[in-house]
């Protein structure tokens, strides 16, 4: 942990700020309950009784972005991180959210109306989780360098929901009535799965209920929300727990259908010795390190989605046979459904068509390797496929292979210069056509085999296999 980071300096000039006004002002939510784990916060937000007309005008850089829920962005030139004005200069911010008390929420995500409060205690009881719903008063400590020691922490925390006492017991548990929680954003049930895998911790009992009896629910939720919340379980390090506890809440059935039916699809058990579809993609999803890209993530939880409709049990053994075909293109209506962009879905869906490819490696012409390696992030493709294994046969050879040949070759010989281009065939007397991409793949299938190395070895390539008055 950083104990004197700019971000958090920042958040206590604002309470100060706020408090010379005569306002209250906390550091609230989650960067409270990451201090007293120990963990470096991402943000640091502030509750305070101030509305937001005079949040606004207390501070001089402003962005009233959710100020209809009461919230302000407040920010301190110079950050690094944050937001970017179309002037190009950077600032980091700070959110301030004004006490309140919310409404019904018809839509399940937003209050249909926001009720401003004077009291913190009242504004808690409206979080999601207890561990969320924790406030610290920054004017209590002593010295900055107590964010290092989450013990002494302790007394500056206002607690009104019983979060320290879940986070000493390793309890993601929802405020008040789980249900009502849910009700008000059916995105909680996703966040109390996710919080409770990236911390090591249990879904309280009742909690998890609520969460099984509503989980048809988050149905109603946009696709592009569930997305992320899923790329943040599949990125933040503990991908494996994420999902286990989508299984056991009945979320996963209600997300991603797909994923759900690899349970109990046996696999052969000379390649597999691990178990069933499902348990190969948890192995595999173990080893996603914290930080992964999220177009790795997916792939690797995609990239046997098509084993279920395969599955056949042949005379020799278990097969299936297509599942890389129609595992595309069951990851691309995923991809579709959760809208991924254009150039994710298209990696996502390279990392699944290319997985077994590896095995062939051995036997590929020079050509075909290269052209292997020119595969767009091509690092993915390597590590998804040595978890692939490790996660079955423990085999790794043909990945070893590969991933020496890669190493060892140079950019310009998997990507040399083209010896020749249309204008040179226009030039030796072909008819610019369709047959311009037959003649100019296989001068480079030449190239790339090492048979060629000129313009004049080229064109005279062409002239052998393309004669003029060949139709």
């Amino acid at each position: 942990m950083i104990p004197n980071s700019k971000r958090f300096n920042d958040a206590r000039r604002v309470v100060e700020t706020l408090r010379e006004a005569r306002y209250e002002a906390y550091l609230a939510g989650g960067c409270v309950r990451d201090l007293l784990l120990g963990r470096e916060p991402k943000d640091f937000d502030v509750a305070t009784s101030a509305i937001p007309d005079v949040v606004l005008a207390l501070f001089q850089r402003t962005f009233a972005v959710g100020a209809h829920f009461g919230v302000v962005l407040v920010a301190t030139c110079g950050g690094a991180n944050s937001l970017d004005e179309s002037g190009g200069d950077r600032y980091d911010v700070t959110e301030v959210a004004t006490f309140r008390s919310d409404g019904a929420y018809s839509d399940g995500r937003h209050p249909d109306a926001v009720r401003y409060t004077m009291s913190a205690e009242e504004d808690v009881t409206r979080r999601d989780f207890t561990i969320n719903g924790l406030l610290l008063d920054v004017n209590a400590l002593r010295t900055a360098e107590v964010l290092g020691k989450p013990e002494q922490l302790r007394a500056a925390v206002l607690d009104f929901v019983g979060g320290v006492a879940d986070l000493d017991a390793g309890l993601v548990r929802a405020i008040g009535r789980p249900d009502l929680r849910f009700e008000e954003d059916r995105l909680r049930m996703l966040r109390g799965v996710r919080f409770a895998a990236r911390f090591g911790f249990e879904i309280e009992a009742g909690t998890k209920a609520a969460i099984r009896s509503l989980a048809g629910r988050i149905e109603s939720v946009s696709r592009e929300r569930v997305r992320d919340e899923l790329t943040k379980m599949l990125t933040e390090g503990h991908a494996r727990r994420a999902f286990e506890l989508l299984d056991e809440t009945g979320l996963l059935i209600e997300v991603l259908p797909e994923i759900a039916r690899m349970k109990g699809v046996e696999q052969p058990p000379q390649f597999h010795p691990e178990g069933d579809v499902w348990v190969h993609t948890l192995m595999l999803l173990e080893q996603l390190p914290a930080g992964c890209s999220m177009t790795l993530a997916w792939g690797a939880l995609l990239h046997d989605v098509g084993k279920p409709p395969t599955f056949r049990r042949a005379p020799d053994r278990i097969r299936f046979d297509g599942h890389v075909e129609v595992g595309v293109a069951m990851a691309a209506e995923i991809c579709r459904r959760f809208r991924f962009s254009n150039d994710e879905t298209h990696q996502i869906l390279a990392l699944v068509e290319n997985h077994m490819r590896f095995m062939d490696a051995g036997r590929m012409k020079a050509s075909t390797l290269k052209r292997f390696f020119r595969l767009e992030r091509f690092e993915e493709h390597l590590a998804l496929h040595r978890m692939d294994c490790l996660a079955g046969s423990g085999y790794l050879e043909h990945w070893e292979f590969v991933r020496e040949r890669w190493l060892a070759m140079p950019e310009e010989t998997v990507r040399p210069k083209p010896l020749i281009t249309g204008r040179e065939l226009i030039a030796a007397g072909y008819k610019p056509g369709a047959g311009f991409k037959e003649m100019l793949h296989a001068v480079e299938d030449a190239q790339l085999e090492g048979t060629i190395a000129t313009e004049e070895e080229a064109l005279r390539l062409v002239a052998e296999r393309f004669p003029k008055n060949r139709d």
